[in-house]
């Protein structure tokens, strides 16, 4: 065992890259169930983001066509999710469910021709100067653009969700849509809004895994980062900057034990390899004392007529 390989700027620095994509997908889904639908396809909505921008990004050469081809591809997908619950009626969980599923095979069947395709690479941004100065630099100047868009974008949402008009309204309608419905809001459009960003947020997280992370196409890729997007939304009570932290503190600790299996800890890699589900859950679970902060028809079927 030796722990002086581990490099600890190196490892805050990957921390940072590792997060991106839970932290993209949780996001998106904060929106969502702040608008009170619950949507359980994040995982389907991931994978089929990640092959969708790897595709285009293949063909096209840009990886950042790539980024927007899966967000479509992760709205388009979540606008199946929208017919279900919001036109049918249909049950939130079951669909969301069945929306995983259908979207772990619709990208196993799309991605047959690219097993082995290598990815044009996405160049990170130029601070100049700014890069070279010690430690800050590696940890905070050297990445890649969708790296900064994922940290601007829960500044965003909370902005938004706090300040404006627009987040007052998404809001209202995630506490009680009976009564946002009797104020004129038309609660069926804007869950279906709600609902289409947050599909095209877990795209683009599910992209970043096969364009970045992991600079390749394999069935399945996404390993379970969806559900634990899910999970992260709910433990940090809904809150944006809550999901900010928790996305770190489990791209920190994935990034943690894959240095020391590297380092030759005497620790079975399996224990190394569930530790970041099992202690992000946990820190979570004890932030989230505050129960009241879950809308109040997250889950709950609207209908205008009832």
């Amino acid at each position: 065992m030796d722990l002086s390989v581990i490099n600890p700027i190196l490892l805050v620095a990957a921390l940072m890259s590792a997060a991106t994509p839970i932290l993209l997908a949780a996001t998106g889904e904060l929106v969502v169930e702040r608008a009170g639908v619950l949507n359980l396809g994040v995982e389907g909505m991931m994978i089929v983001g990640a092959i969708c921008g790897f595709a285009i990004a293949v063909e096209t050469g840009s990886p950042l066509t790539g980024f927007v081809a899966a967000a479509v591809g992760g709205a388009v997908l979540s606008l199946l999710f929208a017919f279900l619950t919001q036109v049918t009626l249909a049950n939130q969980v079951a669909s969301g469910l069945a929306l995983t599923l259908f979207g772990l095979g619709l990208s196993a069947l799309l991605g047959q021709g690219y097993v082995g395709v290598k990815p044009p690479r996405i160049s990170d941004i130029g601070f100049g100067p700014l890069a070279d100065i010690p430690v800050i630099g590696p940890i905070l100047f050297s990445h890649d653009p969708i790296l900064y868009f994922g940290i601007f974008l829960v500044a965003g949402v909370w902005a938004v969700l706090k300040f404006t008009r627009v987040g007052l309204i998404l809001r209202a309608v995630g506490e009680n849509h009976d009564a946002a419905h009797a104020l004129g809001y038309k609660v069926v459009r804007i869950r279906t809004l709600a609902i289409m960003f947050g599909g095209a947020c877990a795209g683009m997280g599910g992209a970043y895994i096969s364009l970045i992370r992991v600079p390749q196409w394999t069935e399945g890729m996404t390993a379970g980062v969806g559900w634990i997007a899910l999970a992260l939304v709910v433990f940090a009570s809904w809150k944006p900057w809550r999901v900010l932290l928790g996305a770190y503190l489990f791209g920190g600790i994935t990034q943690l034990q894959l240095n020391l299996q590297g380092a030759g800890v005497a620790i079975p890699v399996e224990y190394l390899a569930m530790s970041p589900y099992v202690i992000t859950i946990v820190v979570l679970v004890v932030l989230s004392a505050d129960k009241s902060a879950a809308p109040g028809s997250l889950g709950r079927t609207f209908h205008a007529s009832h």
